[in-house]
């Protein structure tokens, strides 16, 4: 009865072993070529669905709303300004993100330089009518965002190709020292008063937004639920941002498996009952 007590427990042993092994093994295989195919859906969305166009056409049309708003009311003494981030704010990138799939690799800086270099990003739906509105009519446009300085004639290129207007050095704010948008905006907002901001990302919008977990990004939103569609204008964007990190908890190196099995742990799934 020992003997075949202690040979079971061996089988088991070696069982458990083997599949320690295989999950590993499986852990080990999963790539970035596998990451990079949950991109395609949010993609597809954004390339070819109508309502990611007309989400982008309403946020634009809000925005020329409260832009009128702001300046009929404006009795202020500088002059007005309007806010803007640029990358799936008011241009789109979604081409850069479909090249990555079917690649066994993720984003990189070195990538990101040369698709600045080519400066092929298009204008989100109705950014070009409304930015221009905004110069036509008293207010000036001013491009923050965290594109590095090395993307500088990339993106004054390609922001002038598609006919936006004060793309020039007092206007275009690209990252220098920090991702931090607050100092950029206390500058602005020194000579100007600012009607609105423009963004896809929270941090495109108040320095209320910089914490690092799910839950104090989701706490800020309730803190400043009345500005949304008011001072804060959001464009959809479901294939990357800051809210990435905060489902990996800021530890962007972890593996390919790791970040799909942490997008995973985060869904709130139904099950159905008996």
């Amino acid at each position: 009865m020992l003997h075949s007590s202690l040979r079971t427990l061996a089988l088991s042993a070696v069982f458990l072993a083997g599949s320690f092994s295989l999950s590993a093994q499986a852990h080990d295989e999963y790539t970035y070529k596998d990451l990079n195919e949950q991109s395609v859906l949010a993609a597809t969305w954004m390339q070819s669905s109508g309502e990611f166009k007309a989400l982008s056409y309403q946020a634009f049309n809000l925005a020329k709303m409260q832009f009128d708003a702001f300046s009929d009311a404006y009795t202020g003494s500088k002059k007005i300004a309007v806010v803007v981030d640029a990358d799936e704010a008011v241009i789109d990138n979604s081409a850069y993100q479909t090249w990555l799939i079917g690649k066994d690799f993720g984003y990189s800086s070195s990538t990101w330089a040369k698709w600045m270099e080519a400066s092929e990003a298009k204008a989100m739906p109705g950014a070009k009518d409304f930015l221009n509105y905004v110069a036509d009519n008293g207010g000036e446009v001013f491009y923050v965002t965290n594109r590095k300085i090395v993307g500088l004639e990339g993106t004054r290129k390609n922001l002038i190709e598609l006919g936006f207007p004060n793309v020039d050095d007092a206007h275009l704010m690209l990252r220098t020292s920090t991702s931090n948008k607050e100092p950029r905006r206390e500058i602005i907002a020194e000579n100007y008063d600012i009607a609105l901001f423009v963004g896809d990302n929270l941090n495109d919008f108040s320095s209320d937004f910089r914490v690092e977990t799910i839950e104090e990004s989701h706490a800020a939103v309730e803190k400043n639920k009345d500005l949304f569609g008011t001072k804060f204008i959001v464009l959809p964007n479901p294939s990357y941002g800051d809210w990435e990190g905060k489902v990996y908890k800021g530890n962007w190196g972890a593996s390919p498996a790791e970040k799909s099995q942490m997008r995973k742990d985060v869904l709130n799934t139904w099950e159905p009952k008996n």
